[in-house]
């Protein structure tokens, strides 16, 4: 991430009713990896630190902890947990703050431990710290208070800045989404009469498109939001039904967005496979425009394909392969989200078809992207990462997927090249993020899978 902040995603739904054809709209900068991905520096500096001591004896976290207390280091949280490193030890994670000497405790207990390991926010590159990363689903309450830019914060070219009742809804739906935390029930919005036209007008004009430009994954989802989700013109689904219908399908679940997010905690997002999602809607005196992802962008665009398994799974691995990545990795994820969930095409019986939610959720530039006007390239996430790309116009180039499992092999292979001293797989039982960086670890996953291949195989003698 850079040390400043940059400017928000403005070139979100290019729309022809709004502009010449051919024509881009006079939109801000767009800083690479798209939607409300935005690059900048968390807030939070607490680091953490899981270590386990030489040996196994009473009193071991005591004399470790005494030397955070020696060096006047506040701690903040405390966990210990039955090593998986070693079967006959224990290991700790401890949060600490920001005060007394840190750097000489954490030699002093990195003296003391048979295994110690980094996880901090204010992220050095060196060999012992690891950028922070959540490591269970309710560590993503963390994120709400961590946002770049609150919601009702709008600039002075957006087409609501002049008008007191849009600042005024945007700050309401800011603050639900600010509050909100994990386990909770997602927060039900009333949405005004005004609001409502706004998304027929656009859910009217987008429909007409799907069933020639959009990904036939998308086509055989969208009827089942309409018949499960309230998709429909006079009415804007709740994140509750659409999640819960999502949840269903592939374990994806939607929470709710208070304004713009790192590039880094939104893709750490999906590696639990929860998409952050925005409630409030686009200016009424511009509905086929907006300057940044809105509920339109969100329900039309994302939330079908997350229904999909082999997408599910394709998301959630550039969401895996970003936990502990350095900072420039962090850019290259972000960058090939872009290209793929945000303006991905794919191949269906010889013709191109959209998936990406920036195009389905843009009349103008799904109809230009498949009309052979930009160049086309195949999905490659190593030149994928570093293509630059226009933010104030049409994309010139857009990268074709031959399939979602061939894109998540490519995303599994990428991944494997960034420099991180550890594997990290989910665990959809615990939700929780386990870090692979031990032989015994890795071993017993390998008795587990190999406990279900048989299963698997003895149920296939019985077909």
């Amino acid at each position: 991430m850079m040390s400043q902040p940059t400017n928000i995603a403005k070139a979100r739904n290019k729309e022809t009713s709004e502009i010449p054809q051919g024509s881009p709209p006079d939109t801000p900068k767009l800083m690479p990896g798209g939607n409300y991905i935005k690059i900048g520096r968390d807030s939070a500096r607490s680091t953490c630190i899981v270590f386990a001591p030489l040996a196994e004896e009473v009193g071991a976290l005591a004399k470790c902890l005494n030397i955070f207390e020696k060096h006047r280091v506040n701690l903040l949280h405390i966990e210990s947990r039955p090593s998986t490193r070693n079967l006959e030890n224990y290991e700790f994670m401890v949060e600490c703050a920001p005060t007394g000497n840190l750097p000489k405790a954490i030699i002093e207990v990195k003296e003391n431990s048979e295994y110690f390991n980094i996880i901090s926010r204010d992220y050095k590159d060196n060999k012992d710290t690891v950028p922070w990363f959540p490591g269970r689903i309710r560590d993503l309450d963390r994120f709400a208070n961590q946002i770049l830019s609150y919601g009702a914060e709008l600039d002075s070219d957006h087409p609501g800045f002049t008008d007191p009742v849009y600042r005024a809804r945007r700050k309401y739906f800011a603050d639900i989404a600010y509050n909100y935390k994990h386990g909770e029930k997602l927060p039900h919005v009333e949405y005004t009469d005004e609001e409502i036209d706004t998304w027929g007008k656009v859910f009217e004009q987008l429909t007409t498109l799907y069933p020639t430009h959009a990904c036939k994954e998308h086509n055989h989802v969208f009827p089942l939001l309409i018949q499960n989700c309230g998709y429909r013109k006079d009415n804007i689904p709740q994140l509750e039904d659409v999640s819960n219908f999502l949840k269903d399908c592939t374990g994806f679940t939607l929470r709710p967005v208070a304004g713009l997010l790192s590039s880094r905690d939104f893709l750490a997002g999906l590696a639990f496979r929860v998409f952050h999602s925005t409630q409030y809607i686009r200016h009424p005196s511009k509905p086929f425009y907006t300057p940044e992802p809105d509920v339109c962008h969100e329900l039309l665009g994302h939330a079908p394909l997350f229904a999909d398994p082999a997408f599910a799974q394709f998301s959630q691995q550039i969401g895996l392969a970003s936990l502990g990545a350095p900072d420039d990795y962090i850019e290259k994820l972000a960058t090939c989200f872009w290209f793929t969930v945000e303006y991905g095409l794919c191949r269906e019986g010889g013709e191109l078809k959209a998936f990406g939610a920036g195009l389905l959720s843009s009349y103008g530039e799904l109809q230009y992207a498949l009309e052979n006007k930009a160049e086309i390239r195949p999905f490659d996430p190593p030149k994928t990462a570093v293509q630059k790309y226009p933010i104030t116009e049409y994309q010139p180039v857009y990268y074709v997927a031959e399939s979602f499992e061939d894109a998540k092999e490519k995303m599994i292979k990428y991944a494997a090249t960034i420099p991180r001293g550890f594997g990290v797989r989910y665990n959809p039982y615990t939700q929780s993020i386990e870090v692979l960086d031990s032989k015994p670890q890795i071993q017993s996953l390998v008795t587990n899978i190999g406990t279900e291949i048989s299963v698997l195989v003895d149920s296939l003698k019985k077909l």
